[in-house]
Formats: structure tokens, sequence, C-alpha cells
């Protein structure tokens, strides 16, 4: 990737509603440029989508979780595929606020999901769910149970302007790598 291309998706990630014109004089190129280069972007699959990160608690979420799954064993692939079309049809029919699930490895699991609830009980629902999901041999789930209401407690508010400084920084560390090396 360009350094341009990856200064252009640093100030997007922090702020996607700045027009091509306003991009194009923070990165020092031409407006045409910078929209030639979101369509690359875009077509290329690295810009996914656009999007704001609400406060969620006034959206009426008063809790966001991180359940990891174990399974009692490997899932073949048409499991796998008989889960995904399952979820998604149950998605479809009773949508829950579901932000992430995949599969991964750590703190014992398979398997994460991170999903938003408006209260203890709809985080209940969405743990049976899991728990009495068709085709899956669940051998134990634990969660981590975030108070969206509890502002004292967060440390760091859900958002991409972080990941944004982080990219970067990286990027302006390989420049000076680069230069040094040169």
């Amino acid at each position: 990737m360009k350094d341009v291309e990856a200064r252009l998706i640093s100030e997007l990630m922090k702020n996607s509603r700045r027009s091509d014109r306003e991009l194009s004089r923070e990165l020092g190129v031409s407006q045409p440029t910078v929209s030639r280069m979101i369509r690359k972007l875009e077509k290329e699959g690295v810009i996914k989508e656009y999007t704001m990160i609400p406060d969620y608690s006034k959206l009426g979420f008063g809790l966001m979780s991180m359940t990891f799954t174990k399974m009692k064993g490997a899932l073949s692939e048409g499991i796998i595929d008989d889960m995904k079309k399952r979820a998604r049809n149950m998605m479809n029919e009773n949508p829950p606020a579901l932000i992430l699930g995949s599969a991964g490895m750590g703190c014992g699991a398979d398997y994460v999901a991170v999903a938003f609830h408006r209260d203890y009980n709809e985080y209940t629902e969405f743990m049976r769910d899991i728990r009495e999901f068709p085709s899956l041999n669940i051998d134990e789930t634990k969660s981590f149970v975030i108070n969206l209401h509890d502002k004292n407690h967060q440390l760091q508010p859900l958002s991409f302007f972080q990941v944004a400084r982080y990219l970067a920084q990286v990027r302006e560390g390989s420049q000076t790598e680069r230069k040094r090396r040169t």
C-alpha cells in the first residue's frame, strides 16, 4: 500500500464524513486523486464500509458483552456452513446487536461474539441462544460484560481514532527507518 493511501485510510478512520476536498488538503494531493484512491480502496476491499460510532447507552443499550465459547471438538466444514446459514436466518428473524462473531484462539476459547444488549434479560436470552444453537457441541461459554452506563470505569471508549493514530505512528516510524538506511 502506498504511503498516501495509508494516510488517507488513517484520516477516514478519524472522520469518514470529511469531503474529498478536505482530505486532499490534509494529504497534500488533488481532490481527484483522493476520489480515485477512495474508489480503488473500496474496490480492493480495503475500505469495507463507512460508519459512525454512537453513544450506545444513549441508544438504550445498557450492556456490552464479549462471549467466549469453547467447543468439545473441532467443527467440520459442513457444521460451520450450517452454523453460518442458521446464524444468518436467526439474525434476519430476530437480530441481536452483534458487532463481531469470529473463530479465534485465546482465553481457552475457539469463538468470540461481541454484542450490545438493552438489559440483563436481553443478555440472558442471547446467551441461551448461543448455548442452544443447533449442531454445536459447546463445552463452555464465558462472558465479560461491560456496564455501558458506568462511565467512571471506562478507560477507552469504543473508537477507531486510536487505531488511526497507531497506523500514522507506524507509517512515520517506517519512513524514518527507510531514511536512516539510505
